[in-house]
Formats: C-alpha cells, sequence, structure tokens
C-alpha cells in the first residue's frame, strides 16, 4: 500500500494480498481474479492501463482507490496543461509506482517525459537552445528511450512546458529543474513571453513529504554527532532524507528499533549499493551525545517512537520521553 514494510506486513497478517510487488512484478495472475474481489488501488495510484484490466475483470476501482490526493492533484495538473498545449516534465524516478501512474495518465492529454535529476534537466535545455545538432540530439535522447510519450518530438514539444514531480522527490531538486528551465525557456523566447512557455507548478507540491524535508534541514542546522533515519528501505521520500543527512554527518538508516542491536551495534542500509550494513561503535564515546531523529512521510509515528525509546534507554540522565515528545512537538 506504501512503502513501509511494518504496514504492509500488517496489512498482509489480516489477509490482503498483493497483486504485484514494488517492482511491478506479478504476484497474483490477473486470470485469478474475478467481479467478486475487492482491489484496493494504493497511494500511489496506479496506470490507466491496469484501471482498464480490472474494469474488464468487473472490478469497481472507485470504491477502494486510496490514491493520495497530492498524486491525484499532480494529474489533473497535469491534463489542464495538457489540454492547453504543454508538454508535461515529470521530475521522477521512471520505476517508481507513482511515476509509473502519472506518466500513464499524463500521456493521455500531453507529450510527456520523465527526468530523473538536474542532469538530465541540462541535456534537455541544451536541445531546447538549439545548442546541439539533429545527429547528437537524437543520441542524446536515446538517454529517455523509455521515458518518454508515443511520438513525441523534441522539436516540436518544448516550445511550451510544465514540470510536475513524483511526490517523494526533493522538493528542492525539483525546484531547481523547474527554475532551470524556466531560465531557458527565457534565454529563448524572451522573459516578457514566459508565461506562454512556462507553466508554475509550485502548487502540486506534496506538503507531507515537502514538510519532512524542511524539517530535516532545520535539524541539520543544529550541531549533532549522528543521524538516525527511520522508513522503508524501497521508501523514495526517506531515501532522499537520508542523502540530506548524509551530507553533513554520519547517517543510519533502519527500518524499525529491532534494527538497533545494542548501544554498540547497529545495522543499516546503504540505499545506493542495496544492502545492509553493520557498524560497531556507532554512538560517538563522549559525555554527551547529539543525535538527530527523523523519518520518512511513510514511516507510522509508533515506529519512530520506539527507535526513539530504544536510544533513550542508553543513557543516562535524560529528560523524560514526555519531555522530549513535547519539545519537538
Amino acid at each position: 500500500m506504501i512503502h513501509n514494510p511494518d504496514v504492509n506486513k500488517d496489512l498482509m497478517s489480516r489477509g490482503v494480498s498483493f497483486i504485484m510487488d514494488t517492482s511491478g512484478e506479478q504476484l497474483i495472475p490477473w486470470e485469478n481474479l474475478n467481479a467478486s474481489d475487492i482491489v484496493i488501488i494504493p497511494a500511489f495510484g496506479t496506470t490507466l492501463e491496469i484501471q482498464e484490466r480490472l474494469n474488464k475483470i468487473g472490478i469497481n476501482i472507485i470504491k477502494y482507490d486510496t490514491t493520495c490526493p497530492f498524486v491525484e492533484k499532480v494529474w489533473n495538473r497535469a491534463a489542464a496543461l495538457g489540454k492547453a498545449g504543454y508538454t508535461i516534465i515529470v521530475h521522477g524516478k521512471h520505476k517508481h509506482e507513482e511515476t509509473k501512474a502519472t506518466f500513464s495518465h499524463s500521456k493521455e492529454n500531453a507529450p510527456t517525459l520523465i527526468l530523473r535529476n538536474l542532469e538530465e534537466a541540462k541535456i534537455l535545455g541544451r536541445g531546447i537552445l538549439g545548442e546541439i545538432s539533429d545527429e547528437e540530439m537524437n543520441e542524446l535522447y536515446k538517454i529517455f528511450y523509455d521515458r518518454y510519450s508515443i511520438n513525441f518530438n523534441p522539436k516540436l514539444h518544448l516550445k511550451k512546458i510544465g514540470v510536475v514531480n513524483q511526490t517523494t522527490m526533493l522538493a528542492s531538486e525539483t525546484e531547481a529543474i523547474a527554475s532551470y528551465l524556466r531560465n531557458v525557456m527565457i534565454e529563448k523566447f524572451g522573459e516578457e513571453n514566459i508565461k506562454e512557455h512556462f507553466a508554475d507548478t509550485k502548487d502540486t507540491l506534496c506538503y507531507a513529504t515537502h514538510d519532512n524535508q524542511r524539517a530535516t534541514f532545520a535539524l541539520l542546522e543544529q550541531d549533532a554527532d549522528i543521524a538516525v533515519v527511520v522508513g522503508g528501505y524501497n521508501s523514495s521520500n526517506t531515501s532522499h532524507i537520508v542523502e540530506l543527512c548524509e551530507e553533513k554527518l554520519p547517517t543510519y538508516f533502519i527500518s524499525s528499533e529491532e534494527k538497533i542491536i545494542s548501544d554498540k551495534l547497529i545495522k543499516h542500509y546503504n540505499f545506493q549499493d542495496h544492502i545492509e550494513l553493520q557498524t560497531e561503535n556507532f554512538i560517538p564515546e563522549k559525555e554527551k551525545v547529539k543525535i538527530i531523529l527523523t523519518s520518512g512521510a511513510s514511516c507510522p509515528d509508533s515506529i519512530v517512537e520506539e527507535v526513539m525509546n530504544k536510544l533513550l534507554s542508553f543513557f543516562k540522565n535524560v529528560k523524560p520521553i514526555e519531555e522530549v515528545l513535547k519539545t519537538l512537538s
């Protein structure tokens, strides 16, 4: 349902089965479903192709649709922009369920292209500004070979653009991509014409993800010894928070308090290499230790509290948990 293993395990313990895993691998064949089955659409939403398949089976996809309202907001904005003649640039991971769903919906109304980061946006910018030959352009666009809609033509479809995002991406990165492409369009068409060529889509950012990221930035302004980030290992928004913390201090990405074996040993996830590591003496030996504790937007508060209690149990003369929570709130 979301990218948190504890939430999904709880659902499975209650009899819920999953049709696909997070990579899109089929777990339950479509032919095993029938019209009497209840199918819940997850928070990421789903593609129009899957909706059509479920409709043909006779399953009501609207009654149990839990698509996040912020995801739907992105879809609605993309549809409106498409009808106004804009091409949609999606900032996201093209294999992520949410981006697959957004792409599926967006391409119905507009030429659509998925960008992963600012570096790819700069490739796009070079093409828009005509800084490369047609041959070079074709080579560059091979990078996006599986990330644009059918009949996408860079010469025709990059005169009016709007940027939306996978809502769990770093908001600051989406803003940087949008700002860069806006400046490219100003250089190409002039600032006096920018509204005709670039759409303002800032209000499509997810406040839950954005708030978590802003809170993490605020925490990182404080002096600290280590950071502990809690969340699902396949959670996009959590991995971005880990990235932010890793830029400043030693960071340990864990899924639950069970990963903290003792005050001397922790098991934590390296999301770049997709492996779990084990680190000894992760808590510095000093009189006062400052720990940043944060989590992804999809991580339940109860799991964060369990991690907090585990960490606090290693120290003497700490404030009572009620006082700590009051301070945080």
